[in-house]
């Protein structure tokens, strides 16, 4: 019995990326804000460019609070729904083609969320990186941080709680 020959690894990886990206357009806030992911394996980095819409204080300028905060909730929920996504993937259990505008996974929902403003976010691109603490059943705990040139100086982060969608199958 031949097995079939295992699909190129640029297929499977345009397939994930794919995924991620109908995941990310299901929040249409996301968009509006002009955040995106860049994926390298299951590690997500959530990129914001600058806008000047996104600017709360032109007098210094800085990036609005509300703005640095959305962010960091984005990014920690994408993360969140990716690690569940990445590991029905690996299993097998879900074809990353399944995910379409129409069989989105359901999202956590926000319990309570802290955010650290360390120092005012500059008029320039932002970058964040989400790590989940704790992802259980019901629960999740998450933690952010964001940066803006400079990885190790950070201008935010956040922790997040999460009630956990339910998952189907034996459940």
């Amino acid at each position: 019995m031949t097995r079939p020959r295992p699909e190129p690894v640029q297929v499977v990886k345009q397939r994930r990326d794919a995924a991620l990206r109908r995941l990310v357009e299901g929040v249409p806030y996301i968009s509006f804000l002009g955040i995106h992911f860049d994926r390298r394996g299951d590690e997500l980095t959530a990129i914001l460019p600058f806008d000047d819409k996104l600017i709360g204080n032109p007098l210094l300028p800085a990036i609005h609070g509300g703005v640095t905060a959305a962010f960091l909730e984005v990014t920690a929920i994408i993360e969140l729904s990716w690690s569940l996504m990445w590991e029905e993937m690996e299993q097998g259990a879900l074809d990353p083609l399944a995910v379409d505008a129409n069989h989105l996974p359901r999202l956590p929902k926000t319990i309570d969320f802290t955010v650290d403003y360390l120092r005012s976010g500059l008029p320039r691109d932002a970058y964040a990186r989400a790590r989940v603490n704790r992802s259980g059943r019901r629960y999740a705990s998450v933690h952010v941080e964001a940066w803006q040139d400079n990885r190790s100086r950070l201008f935010a982060q956040a922790t997040g709680h999460f009630v956990m969608p339910e998952r189907g199958g034996d459940g």
